[in-house]
């Protein structure tokens, strides 16, 4: 039923020959890097073909992204990019679908009243720096890993993660935390490190800190270096390399690595497949991936 919904609207479109002229770009994240640099590639690609592109962002409210999709919908946007579990705003995109208005992932999750989601591929960037993390640590000791699995691209690098350490039988998930994102996730990700740390305040017993992404490790490392444990060896990863985190990394400190999402590409992409979707081409992948590069000491200021 979905499906077919979604079927229609492009068929709608594609007969009326619209072109997108106004579009809604739906997040509770914008206080994130990532997110940030996905709106400002969208914004520069819409902004070459002339595009209206009305960014609304919920400060990490997801049901109020229920709310601000039906608005777009009243107002009757060409199309709607969402960044947000899908699965969270459903009654949102079914407003959407029924009004004929095509939605478009952008680092989102997959779902089928979505077209298409845009992203990295989040199981590879996942499997590089868990195993990069437990082959610094020769496969033993303590990980404290930090999640979110609120948001599906990041929640599945977190079932990688688990997979991958699960595989090594010296290795322990001493924590998996969940931070708090409101503020950016560095705080958060900071107090609930040194909580960590004073709970084990054996040098060693903390060999490495896993992130789904840069944020709570650039707080973990802060935490670690107040604590005056930055020479104990602990391995930090991240994903995202985002210019902080690369100048975490470039230091040759305990934050080792972490993953470059194109994140300009990323929201590059994701105009060309709206503009795509509107001009009625046909769409065949519900999912595209965009190039990402690992990240070390070795290439950190590139």
């Amino acid at each position: 039923m979905k499906t077919t919904l979604i079927a229609a609207s492009m068929l709608a479109l594609a007969a009326g020959g619209a072109l997108a002229q106004n579009v809604a770009v739906i997040t509770p994240y914008l206080a994130q890097p990532g997110t940030q640099a996905y709106v400002e590639g969208f914004e520069a690609s819409a902004a070459e073909r002339g595009w209206d592109v009305n960014v609304v962002d919920t400060a990490g409210d997801v049901a109020a992204a229920i709310a601000r999709i039906e608005d777009a919908v009243v107002q009757g946007v060409d199309a709607i990019v969402i960044n947000v579990d899908p699965a969270q705003v459903t009654a949102g995109l079914l407003a959407a679908a029924d009004a004929g208005i095509p939605v478009v992932g952008m680092d989102a999750g997959s779902d089928p009243l979505v077209a298409v989601n845009v992203t990295s591929n989040g199981y590879a960037m996942a499997a590089e720096t868990s195993v990069y993390l437990a082959n610094r640590i020769d496969g033993e000791g303590a990980v404290v890993m930090f999640v979110f699995d609120a948001f599906p691209p990041v929640q599945l690098r977190g079932v990688v993660a688990d997979a991958v350490f699960g595989n090594f039988p010296d290795i322990e998930v001493l924590d998996r935390v969940t931070p708090d994102v409101s503020d950016g996730g560095i705080a958060d990700s900071r107090a609930r490190m040194e909580a960590i740390l004073a709970a084990n305040p054996e040098p060693g017993s903390i060999a490495g800190v896993w992130a789904a992404w840069d944020q709570p490790a650039l707080g973990a490392l802060q935490a670690i270096e107040d604590a005056g444990r930055a020479d104990e060896g602990i391995v930090i990863t991240g994903i995202d390399a985002n210019p902080q985190a690369r100048d975490a990394i470039a230091m040759g400190g305990n934050f080792e690595a972490s993953i470059a999402q194109d994140f300009t590409g990323i929201g590059a992409a994701a105009a060309q497949v709206v503009e795509g979707l509107l001009a009625g081409e046909d769409q065949r992948e519900s999912v595209i991936f965009v190039p990402t590069q690992f990240v070390t000491v070795a290439n950190a200021t590139e």
